[in-house]
């Protein structure tokens, strides 16, 4: 059972759940708690006992930490991924560190999953621990070819296992969305594995990029935190047409959430 309260395949956050310090610093109120929980979490994963309901936890509490600090949520479509049997394959835009900490307690469950993530991810000095507990797919970013060997070998094997992957095609997280630089990995991988598609699109520039350490910046509570999942795509022919519809969906909820789309 789910530790979000979702509705109809939507959760919002209700209600002003802003701590009286995070009216004055909402960084300051979101960062003392999220360090806690990466510490944690971290400390668990080194010693092997960090799973899946561990993960979902330390996401849950990081949640209520931006909300504490005066973020509001906007999640919907979750009734698609509920109604889909077995794994699928995640494709979506990246915007900030945010998602990373937050899609697991939106999407485990529903479906047991690991990320496609940077090499540089896996060699954090706390973080990194975390992360390779996940058993995520390491890529280096250098060597495209080398990449997408890794996620289609890599992949193919943990849909086998029944286990989802979440891609985000873009090279990097950044605010504005650019169709051109979305690639289109994630829908060779589901070619593949013949595994359906389940396209979503995200906004969440309220957590910052940091100037010195890109993963922590400034916390922006009255930038809404949207999310949106679209109903399973099953691949015909090379994937084309379905790798259009994704950028479409992406393209078009950001275009409603006051997002950035590159003509």
């Amino acid at each position: 059972m789910s530790v979000l309260p979702v509705v109809h395949g939507c959760y919002r956050t209700s209600g002003d759940r802003r701590t009286a310090l995070g009216r004055i610093s909402p960084g300051l109120v979101f960062y003392v708690r999220i360090f806690p929980i990466i510490f944690r979490a971290a400390a668990k994963a080194k010693r092997g006992q960090y799973d899946d309901a561990e993960w979902e936890r330390g996401s849950f509490a990081t949640l209520q930490a931006l909300e504490a600090a005066g973020a509001r949520f906007d999640v919907s479509g979750l009734e698609q991924v509920a109604a889909l049997d077995g794994p699928c394959v995640f494709i979506g835009n990246h915007m900030s560190t945010l998602e990373t900490f937050i899609l697991p307690v939106i999407l485990l469950p529903f479906k047991k999953i690991t990320f496609v993530v940077k090499q540089s991810l896996m060699d954090y000095p706390v973080f990194g621990h975390v992360m390779r507990s996940r058993d995520p797919i390491a890529v280096g970013r250098t060597n495209p070819r080398e990449d997408l060997k890794a996620v289609l070998e890599g992949g193919a094997e943990r849909l086998s296992k029944g286990i989802s992957l979440v891609i985000f095609p873009q090279t990097t997280r950044v605010p504005e969305f650019d169709p051109k630089q979305f690639n289109t990995m994630g829908v060779k991988l589901a070619k593949r594995a013949a595994a359906p598609v389940i396209p979503f699109a995200l906004k969440t520039d309220a957590w910052g990029n940091g100037r010195l350490v890109k993963d922590f910046g400034r916390i922006d509570p009255s930038k809404t935190i949207h999310f949106a999942f679209g109903p399973p795509l099953r691949l015909q022919d090379r994937g084309a047409e379905e790798h259009e519809a994704i950028i479409r969906f992406v393209a078009d909820h950001l275009k409603v959430w006051g997002g950035v789309v590159a003509a």
